[in-house]
């Protein structure tokens, strides 16, 4: 009987200890009540919660409640000697009203303040906590509220968490926005204030869905858009100035809560210039799935969607005229087994170390503040004619014009292992070099997705291109019965090997068309003077090859290719074709007029309700112009613009122009081409596939064009 009278102490003890709520008092639109996280113990701070259950379709106000609203207010009678403090107030939903933003909670909100308990509180008594709470609530209308609640509060000799609330206001504080030490600082200019914030919680992190609720009512305008700049270490919201900034003497400090959705923090922006990590890499992406839809694309689907992309890029015209001089050189080693194998290994082993090596130069200038993107090298006419420059000495040497390309290429039988492996590496690079003004389906997605993410992460991304890139000749080398189906080796190589010097000349003279539409006639005379120099003097060398010993010959040799150099260096004091002369090439725009892209442009557009087709081209993607020659051309497309009334805008970045760079960045995109669609409702652009047809786009017209504001 003792033991049982005990126990029932106990259990009677502890409950006592407990906290106890009072019963929730409904105000008419919402449920209001105080619940405890923990019972008090003398001398300690608890957390008292005030939950507001909110009806259906009415909700409550932060502290700044924006463009409308008044925040829930609350005044405490506390028994002697406890004090309470403000607000805990949990990250606020924004509420879009017509032309207003509001800042609020609905559903169910649970505002903690800070309690201190006495130390001279008894343990055993119970405290009262009373509380009088006014609030606003609204739907369509908004009534004005009031509640006078009780709780009451056992005092213990330990805390005791309430079984019911303790969890859930931990978790309410847990959440709740606090000073991180991230560095933040605001300059006004106009109608805008510039807000730079940097610190280790942004450094690569996602900061699409960026935004800064201001604790002061008067110095945003809540309800316009808060551009995002993305920088290495952070971002820079434009935030729309509010009536502080612009009648008044302009505030010291901007004090208030930066979100990224998912996590928030408190800053408080002094006034000064930006730090230089808070921008510098353009506006952030937006996530888009292959289908389309956004949504994060995630780790393991950009790794698939690279490896995807990079075996795709196989069947592109940029890299096909390299990889059939490889499978030349495979078919030489296809009755021997343990060469193809090393064969195929060198020419990854390639493919990977140029592709890393790109991305890492990519993502470093990148970081630095460069608006680039994929193909970026090809920006450079220097860069495009030294690259024709090369592709001419490949054909050259495949029409047996000298052969130091042997161990270039690894074309041909009877090499030594050694000259061969070289020959097999340097095709991978050369393959990767020349892949640049491809982009084929998944990779613009994958690309676009690695930009965005630390370097670790972006280069695990370029490695998976590579490895699709790479994966045919790998499979083939190690596949002794799909190589045993080859015909040995022979004079027909030879032959084989001629005729593969055509499609090099074709690059050739595809590379000096895009030199052309960089620098004008000036630019292409240097190229063409600098290949026939090159040509000469490797004709030179040849010559001195077939008669030795011929060593002023080949110095002659030597001196002609410096000359031929020097001519493609002088393309660096060429300025750049302007866009009139770029974009004015008969035959391109007789059939379907264009206008020049500009953000501005596309604005003015869809504020006249006009559907409008964009597309990001350059002259040296090769997916661009082909794209341009099949479907863009065509007369369905400029009979769809005109039944439409649509507006066909183009975005031309054979030259480097980071205002495309950040419009690319903003649709997930680091090179071209891309395709919009905006419909007439000013919805968000369709996306429209890289490889186009003729009647896609102007389904895509139709459609965008039945897209009607309201329907």
């Amino acid at each position: 009987m003792r033991r049982l009278l005990a126990a029932l102490m106990g259990v009677f003890s502890l409950a006592s200890a407990l906290p106890a709520a009072a019963a929730p008092v409904d105000t008419g639109h919402l449920e209001a009540e105080l619940v405890p996280q923990q019972s008090a113990v003398p001398g300690g701070t608890i957390y008292v919660a005030l939950r507001q259950k909110i009806d259906k379709g009415w909700h409550t106000y932060w502290r700044n409640p924006g463009d409308s609203g008044e925040a829930t207010k609350i005044q405490w009678t506390l028994p002697p000697g406890w004090t309470a403090g403000d607000f805990v107030w949990p990250l606020p939903h924004r509420q879009p009203i017509g032309p207003l933003m509001n800042y609020g909670y609905s559903n169910e909100v649970l505002l903690p303040t800070p309690i201190h308990v006495p130390a001279t509180a008894k343990v055993g008594e119970t405290a009262t906590l009373k509380a009088d709470v006014v609030f606003l609530v609204c739907a369509d209308i908004c009534v004005p509220e009031e509640a006078t609640l009780t709780l009451a509060l056992p005092v213990a000799e330990q805390p005791t968490p309430d079984p019911k609330w303790g969890d859930r206001i931990a978790s309410v504080l847990a959440d709740a926005p606090k000073p991180a030490g991230l560095a933040a600082t605001f300059a006004a200019s106009g109608e805008a204030v510039k807000l730079a914030v940097t610190g280790d919680p942004l450094k690569g992190a996602d900061v699409g869905d960026a935004y800064f609720f201001p604790f002061d009512g008067t110095v945003i305008d809540h309800a316009k858009a808060q551009p995002i700049e993305r920088g290495p270490d952070g971002l820079t919201l434009t935030l729309p100035a509010g009536f502080a900034f612009t009648q008044g003497p302009a505030p010291t400090e901007l004090a208030g809560v930066l979100s990224l959705g998912d996590r928030a923090w408190e800053i408080s922006a002094k006034a000064g210039p930006p730090a230089a990590g808070a921008s510098g890499l353009g506006a952030p992406p937006k996530t888009v799935s292959a289908a389309g839809e956004k949504g994060g694309l995630g780790l393991p689907f950009a790794l698939l969607f690279a490896f995807l992309g990079g075996l795709i890029l196989n069947l592109m015209p940029c890299v096909f005229p390299v990889l059939s001089m490889k499978a030349a050189a495979l078919a030489g080693h296809a009755h021997d087994a343990r060469n193809a194998r090393a064969q195929g290994l060198a020419y990854l082993v390639g493919v990977l170390a140029t592709f890393l090596a790109l991305a890492g130069l990519l993502i470093a200038l990148k970081a630095g503040g460069a608006a680039v993107g994929w193909g970026f090298q090809l920006q450079s006419p220097i860069a495009v004619a030294a690259l024709a420059l090369v592709m001419l000495l490949v054909a050259l040497n495949l029409s047996g014009v000298f052969e130091v390309g042997t161990s270039i290429q690894g074309a041909g039988g009877g090499l030594a292992s050694q000259r061969g492996l070289a020959g097999s590496f340097l095709t991978g690079v050369l393959a990767v070099v020349v892949a640049a003004p491809c982009t084929a389906p998944f990779m613009a997605s994958a690309m676009g997705y690695a930009l965005t993410q630390n370097a670790a992460v972006s280069l695990l991304i370029f490695g998976a291109l590579g490895l699709g890139l790479a994966a045919p000749f790998v499979a083939l080398s190690f596949a002794p019965g799909l190589l045993r189906l080859m015909p040995r080796p022979g004079p027909w190589m030879d032959t084989l090997r001629h005729v593969l010097a055509f499609p090099m000349y074709g690059a050739v003279a595809w590379l000096v068309w895009v030199l052309s539409q960089q620098t004008g006639p000036v630019g292409m005379a240097y190229a063409l003077a600098a290949g026939v120099l090159a040509a000469f003097a490797v004709w030179l060398w040849g010559h001195a090859q077939r008669r030795p010993p011929a060593p002023i010959t080949r110095g002659l040799a030597a001196a002609v290719f410096v000359g031929a150099i020097v001519l493609v260096g002088l393309l660096a004091a060429e300025k750049p074709a302007t866009a009139a002369s770029a974009g004015g090439k008969a035959g391109e725009t007789a059939e379907v007029p264009y206008e020049p892209w500009s953000p501005e442009r596309v604005a003015a557009l869809r504020a006249e309700g006009r559907p409008v087709f964009v597309n990001f081209t350059a002259a040296w993607c090769v997916t661009c112009q082909v794209n341009e020659r099949t479907s863009l051309g065509r007369k369905i497309i400029a009979d769809a613009l005109k039944r439409n009334n649509a507006v066909y805008l183009k975005a031309d970045w054979t030259n480097r122009d980071p205002a495309i760079a950040a419009a690319l960045a903003e649709h997930g995109r680091a090179g071209v081409p891309l395709y919009l669609v905006y419909g007439a409702d000013g919805s968000d652009p369709v996306i429209l596939p890289q490889l186009l047809t003729d009647g896609m786009v102007a389904e895509a017209l139709d459609r965008a064009a039945a897209r009607k504001p309201g329907a």
